[in-house]
């Protein structure tokens, strides 16, 4: 039987070039492309794959967020992250969110294979790019036990807001009435002590929830 992978980047060449390499590995298909994390979290729940591969910095809802939602949802899909970026908050919070694996997109091809098996196999896979330096900060965190100032909830509509959306799209989107996204809104501000759009805006940068690049 094959492994079933789908892949969710914001770049269609991206997606392209994975697909014709994997498609081509004796064992394994990708079933699906996504654009964003919110597509990915759809086509993961209806085609159930084995391998999700999850780039970071996607528009609507990024991949810490999806990849938290993913795995809360039970699904048995396990999620190797594949992005641009090799700071550690980013590092840490896939693993935090609940991926099994972390490689730069300048990686090796072969590279991606190795970390798709460790990952069936059950077992965690960090990208040799990274400094081990990632990792030592990771335990530190862990350890510590931090948890973030802001629900999932009020971390997606914190995206959402950030890329320009309106109270009314949120609401439409998460299918919640306009003044749930108020009250999330009010509550985003006053945990956060910021209260205009453009600071928030710079914080939702600042901690990888969204990024300049999607």
């Amino acid at each position: 039987m094959s492994v079933r992978i789908i892949i969710a980047d914001d770049h269609k060449i991206m997606r392209d070039g994975l697909r014709n390499m994997l498609d081509k590995e004796t064992g394994m298909e990708v079933v699906a492309e996504a654009k964003n994390g919110r597509e990915a979290l759809r086509l993961a729940e209806q085609l159930r794959p084995d391998i999700l591969i999850m780039d970071i910095s996607m528009d609507d809802l990024n991949g810490i967020d999806a990849t938290r939602a993913l795995i809360a949802k039970g699904l048995g899909t396990k999620v190797i992250a594949l992005s641009m970026h090799a700071d550690k908050r980013f590092v840490a919070g896939m693993f935090e969110a609940g991926a099994m694996a972390y490689l730069l997109k300048d990686c090796s091809y072969d590279e991606l294979l190795q970390a798709v098996r460790q990952v069936l196999a059950g077992r965690t896979y960090l990208c040799s790019m990274i400094s081990g330096v990632v990792i030592r900060d990771y335990i530190q965190r862990m350890r510590r036990n931090e948890t973030s100032v802001l629900s999932p909830r009020e971390k997606e509509i914190l995206q959402l807001m950030a890329e320009g959306s309106t109270t009314k799209r949120i609401a439409d989107q998460l299918k919640v009435s306009v003044k749930t996204v108020e009250t999330h809104r009010q509550h985003i501000m006053e945990k956060l002590n910021i209260f205009s759009i453009a600071e928030l805006t710079k914080y939702a940068i600042k901690e990888g929830i969204t990024s300049l690049d999607t």
